[in-house]
This record gives structure tokens, C-alpha cells and sequence, in this order.
């Protein structure tokens, strides 16, 4: 893949339930070569929502989005298209970027109270697009969250657990046992992406 080549995101996984929205930066390959999110067999995101929303997360992909709606959370993306080589955020080209419509999807979510930016390029990346279009007093929690991807080999899953944790006041369900994906994409010099 050249820098030549423009990358189409994934359309939003939200309904007027939603009181979480998770956005990654721009869909990994894996990802978009699946159109699924989060496709990257080593990226922690679903063992992750599975143990804070209570669902098994080997599932099929349509009930684990059905899952994750059942428990208030949505899924998108800031950048809705852009050129990039391979699946890393570094290698996404700078000015290419087009943004979602957050501000206008946002505004059709009465029930909407945190927004969680799976990792730091995705919080850059709200910050120079989405947030200046924002109301002031808009009410609604942004947290910039670390990253699930296998890029982030630094962070154990124990430890991302215990980040992504500060979802729980929005999340209706317990957090359940989470020995069924121990040390699920801890080991270091695994492939990026999401």
C-alpha cells in the first residue's frame, strides 16, 4: 500500500440508546479488510468490553456488537477517511484526514454521557477535529483511554483493564471474570494493528 491510496472507514455501530461512544482513530487492515471493527486477532478491545460489559467475547461479531448496544455502547471512528501505509496511526498522512460527522451524531444521542478515545492518536485526532465544533457546556465526559491495539505491547491487559475500568459509572453491567482471556495480548513484538 502507497501513501497514494485513500481508506474509507467503517460506518458507526450506534443506536439512540447510546450512552458510550468508543472511537478509534482509523480502522487497522485487518479491520477494514473485514469491514469489522476491532479485527486484529491480537487486539485486546473486545476481551476488554466483554469483561467490563459482562459477554462472552469470542462470540460472533454480530452478537458482540449486539452485546455492546444492549449495554449502552457505541462504536466509530474520528477519521472517516484518510491516506495511510499499513495499519499504524503514525503512518496516517498528516492533512489527509476528513473527519466523521461526530458533532452531528452526537447531537442525535440524548442519552450520551462519556466519550472514550482508544488511544492517543484517537484523542489528538478528537481534539483537532471534533471538539472545536463541540457547544460549550456540552456535558459529556471525554476520556483519552490507552490503547487496545497489539502496537501497544507496553500495557498488559490487566493494566488496560484497570484504565478502561473508568467506563464502569456508564455501563449498566458488572464487570464479570475476566480468567477466560488471561494475558490475551501481552506478550511483546506482536503485529500492529487494530
Amino acid at each position: 500500500m502507497t501513501n497514494e491510496t485513500l481508506l474509507l472507514g467503517l460506518p458507526a455501530q450506534v443506536n439512540a440508546h447510546c450512552r458510550v461512544l468508543v472511537l478509534g482513530s482509523m480502522p487497522g487492515m485487518a479491520s477494514l479488510q473485514a469491514a469489522r471493527y476491532y479485527a486484529h486477532p491480537r487486539n485486546r478491545f473486545w476481551p476488554l468490553l466483554g469483561a467490563l460489559c459482562g459477554f462472552d467475547p469470542a462470540l460472533d461479531y454480530p452478537l458482540r456488537l449486539a452485546r455492546l448496544q444492549q449495554a449502552g455502547v457505541g462504536l466509530w471512528d474520528v477519521i472517516g477517511r484518510c491516506r495511510r501505509r499499513g495499519s499504524l496511526d503514525a503512518a496516517i498522512v498528516r492533512g489527509s484526514e476528513v473527519a466523521n460527522p461526530l458533532p452531528e451524531l452526537l447531537g442525535r444521542l440524548p442519552h450520551l454521557r462519556a466519550i472514550a478515545c482508544n488511544g492517543a492518536a484517537a484523542a489528538q485526532a478528537f481534539e483537532r477535529h471534533v471538539r472545536p465544533a463541540l457547544p460549550a457546556g456540552h456535558g459529556v465526559t471525554v476520556l483519552a483511554l490507552p490503547s487496545t491495539s497489539p502496537a501497544n505491547a507496553a500495557w498488559s491487559f490487566a493494566r488496560l483493564l484497570d484504565e478502561w475500568r473508568r467506563l464502569a459509572p456508564w455501563l449498566p453491567v458488572a464487570e464479570q471474570s475476566i480468567s477466560a482471556v488471561p494475558g490475551r495480548g501481552d506478550r511483546p513484538g506482536q503485529a500492529p494493528g487494530r
